[in-house]
């Protein structure tokens, strides 16, 4: 249990960061389109433990999973009181108002399953709901804020699903330590300080509810102050007490509904029946091999599992294990098949509910051999999807900007979690409602139904759910056996940051907060993107005169990752966010 005496010697966790940069002003950020800015470098070191190990997003959320394995709780119990904290201490990232894609490795069992908390769209809502009366859609800012991108908050009812299949501890000892954190309070940390006064989501400022609480007195919320959210205590006594039950059909829904469709800005469709109907998805993962591993991640709607796995496969017969991971040639490699990766993605993956996605056809052996054999020494420039599906389709043009939060977890009986969990935009819509912030994710569908009279796979349409990049994955060996859980926040980019980090540790025998550590690389069939003040700038030279649009920028991922051996875990943290490893 936390205590208000060790909340205040807590914040000695929660030091300003060293380093502290802006991505630039706000308008300059919202440009590009990123989900959180950076905010600085806090170096981490590697953690090894013998028994369990959890690997989070804030020192806060950490410390409440710790507490929970520590009392013989399992991953799914963990990763429960994990994002309980985070929805209190980064609401920016991720919260209850949200959704969420796990994997859950039963090792007993042997078994790997996953649950789809992705949100749903309304049942009222409308292909035209984001366009303007001229046809073309609306300004990215103005679809984000407000009621109308609110779409069935699924994270919760996913985590209820998981605990009833796999949690150990009661549900309502799950809240304990969340409770206590929102009624005693908690010391707001440089990010979440940082990311309120720079007006990173506009509609905080704009919204009562939001505004009252991260600006009191009309002052952004202070670095090191104390912060108290009594109304989210009241919710999650309710949610402990009653289950999920009273935050989809009772008090709690009957609030969120309400919140939406008499929001100050763009009000939106959210109904009580769609909040009545919601259901979460337990699916099988997808997996394929890679060398001598098995890699697995999440089944669409969320893209991230599929991209992950093409990117490695296109890149196996290009031997990177005898590739220096600093090199012009890393980067040309890794910047190409990620241009693959991303054409496929953006033209085939949505809601399999809704339209056919050929998921076998994109991670089988032949055809991502004959992919990466389309990579040479010149970069590829804007590249196409793969040509085996007869249905004429667009890319789309979502905003797709998660502001995302990741989450790995294993237990003291091998058993693992592999979470990410947003709200998407940093703040979400803006719509505060009894402590907690409301989801934008409707913006991830395609703002368009058609580009150039061709329909668009991710389309919006009534109850489906958008697609996502969120990339929780795992990978074993030959043997079966768990050797990674790993993920990442950072809007579409979050496929290349994990991508480059399962690169770094499976074929660059890098340990995991090395492999974290690496300067980043990215692209998404477009600029070749290189991590602002690392030693990767001076190859912008040599890969420009390969072709390549090279920017500069601050790449800011949120790795956690746990490595697993037959005598202990080894778990690393982001060192560009505020992520914490902690174990026994």
């Amino acid at each position: 249990m936390f205590n208000l005496k060790k909340l205040l010697l807590t914040s000695a966790l929660l030091l300003p960061l060293t380093a502290c940069t802006l991505d630039g002003t706000s308008s300059e950020v919202r440009e590009d389109r990123e989900p959180e800015a950076a905010t600085g470098i806090e170096q981490k070191a590697l953690h090894t433990a013998q028994k369990f190990m959890v690997a989070a997003a804030n020192p806060y959320a950490s410390q409440a999973g710790y507490n929970v394995l520590e009392k013989g709780g399992s991953a799914i119990d963990a990763a429960i009181a994990v994002q309980l904290v985070l929805t209190l201490v980064e609401p920016q990232s991720s919260g209850i108002g949200g959704g969420a894609f796990i994997l859950h490795f039963d090792n007993q069992a042997q078994k790997l399953t996953s649950f789809d908390g992705r949100e749903t769209a309304p049942a009222k809502s409308s292909q035209d709901m984001f366009l303007q009366k001229n046809g073309q859609p609306v300004r990215w800012i103005d679809a984000v804020v407000g009621g109308r991108s609110v779409g069935v908050p699924g994270v919760l009812k996913a985590l209820e699903d998981a605990h009833n299949k796999y949690g150990t501890l009661p549900w309502a000892a799950l809240f304990e330590d969340a409770i206590t954190l929102a009624e005693e309070g908690f010391i707001v940390s440089p990010r979440m300080a940082k990311l309120v006064a720079m007006g990173f989501n506009p509609g905080i400022k704009k919204l009562s509810n939001a505004s009252n609480y991260f600006y009191p007195n009309g002052q952004p919320l202070a670095q090191g102050s104390l912060l108290k959210n009594p109304q989210l205590g009241k919710v999650y006594r309710a949610i402990a007490e009653q289950g999920t039950e009273v935050f989809y059909r009772g008090w709690i829904a009957e609030n969120i509904v309400a919140a939406v469709n008499n929001a100050a800005i763009a009000p939106g469709t959210l109904s009580m029946v769609d909040m009545k109907k919601y259901q979460a998805q337990q699916k099988s993962a997808v997996c394929a091999p890679y060398k001598a591993y098995k890699l697995c991640g999440m089944a669409p709607p969320s893209s991230g599992g599929v991209a992950v796995i093409q990117i490695l496969k296109q890149l196996e017969q290009h031997n990177l294990a005898q590739v220096d991971p600093m090199s012009e040639k890393a980067v040309h490699l890794f910047a190409q098949s990620s241009r693959l990766a991303f054409a496929d993605r953006n033209h085939y993956i949505a809601d399999p509910d809704f339209i056919d996605v050929p998921v076998e056809q994109l991670i089988t052996d032949n055809y991502t051999a004959r992919r990466g054999e389309l990579i040479e020494q010149q970069d590829l420039g804007k590249v196409s999807h793969g040509r085996f599906d007869p249905m004429v389709r667009a890319a789309d043009n979502a905003i797709e900007m998660p502001s995302t939060s990741h989450i790995s977890i294993v237990d003291a009986k091998g058993n693992a979690i592999s979470m990410t969990t947003s709200i998407e935009m940093a703040f979400g819509s803006a719509l505060m409602v009894d402590g907690f912030l409301l989801n934008n994710q409707l913006t991830d569908f395609s703002l368009a139904p058609e580009v150039d009279g061709k329909p668009v796979a991710n389309a919006l349409a009534p109850l489906k759910r958008p697609r996502s990049s969120m990339a929780p994955m795992m990978v074993f060996n030959a043997d079966n056996s768990l050797r990674l859980v790993v993920g990442s926040p950072g809007g579409s980019r979050i496929i290349n940051y994990v991508a480059q980090t399962m690169i770094a540790v499976l074929d660059w025998d890098m340990d995991i907060q090395s492999a974290i550590d690496l300067p980043k690389v990215t692209n998404r069939n477009d600029v070749t993107s290189l991590e602002k003040g690392t030693e990767l700038e001076a190859l912008q030279g040599g890969l420009e005169q390969r072709g390549h649009k090279v920017s500069i920028r601050n790449l800011n991922s949120g790795i956690q990752g746990i490595e697993v051996f037959d005598s202990q875990l080894v778990g690393g943290a982001d060192p560009r966010r505020e992520g914490k490893v902690m174990g026994q």
